[in-house]
């Protein structure tokens, strides 16, 4: 992978984030075992990194693992993709970041497994040298609990809860949306303009909740897998045509 960052004429969303569905079903009309359609995701999301780099895209916030498919999904398969995950780092991620790919977490990290925790220490202490473009990388990940341990942060960092109840009405009641903001997992970035699913559902599944209110939404039957830069770059052109008025 070699990222040549190049100014585009067109107008691209700084931000993007990706709902990457569909490597199960891509697979399995294959007759294949599901971990090979999440192996033929990894290379599609290397790709598509490339590909966003090179469009001008800053930020690229990809959902990669939820909480509820750790929760629901058999161990054998969890088991299967923590091990992907770990070779995706050492053949896949570390060369992305050697061309300036600045890579962060997102989510829950404590329910994850000591060999993915090893992993992401090693992406932090990484120093990244001419930055092209940072990929958040959700995992583990619920846009719910990220908004209710964020509302946990502000109110222990902004009063005792032994004291008494009017200071803390007092305190709730300055909160602003920037704060709540300041909070969140993606602390830091813009939010992001464009949120594309692959797969054909319509739906963002507790992904980036707050972040999104405003995002524009594209949807496409195209399975994960199967989304080439072909795939990305008609996103980029459905986004271009859209009317941004956030409500007003």
């Amino acid at each position: 992978m070699s990222i040549n960052k190049q100014p585009s004429e067109e107008f691209v969303p700084r931000h993007i984030a990706i709902i990457m569905d569909g490597n199960r079903r891509w697979a399995r009309v294959r007759g294949l075992e599901d971990i090979e359609g999440h192996e033929k995701g990894s290379e599609t999301l290397e790709k598509i990194v490339e590909a966003a780099a090179k469009a001008g895209v800053k930020t690229l916030t990809v959902y990669a693992l939820s909480t509820e498919n750790i929760k629901e999904r058999a161990k054998r398969e969890m088991g299967g993709l923590f091990n992907l995950m770990k070779s995706s780092y050492n053949k896949k991620i570390k060369k992305m970041m050697k061309n300036g790919v600045r890579v962060e977490i997102l989510g829950e990290l404590n329910g994850l497994p000591s060999i993915i925790k090893n992993v992401i220490n090693e992406i932090r202490k990484t120093y990244i040298d001419n930055e092209a473009i940072k990929l958040n990388i959700a995992l583990n990940y619920g846009g719910k609990k990220e908004l209710v341990e964020a509302v946990k942060d502000l109110i222990k960092e902004g009063i005792d809860l032994n004291e008494q109840s009017s200071k803390l009405k007092e305190y709730v009641s300055k909160l602003s949306e920037s704060d709540i903001s300041k909070k969140l997992y993606t602390k830091g970035d813009t939010d992001p303009e464009l949120v594309i699913r692959t797969g054909g559902r319509i739906r963002l599944s507790n992904f980036l909740l707050w972040q999104t209110a405003y995002s524009e939404l594209y949807f496409t039957k195209t399975l994960w897998p199967d989304f080439d830069e072909k795939e990305f770059k008609k996103a980029l052109s459905w986004y271009k045509r859209q009317k941004r008025n956030f409500g007003k």
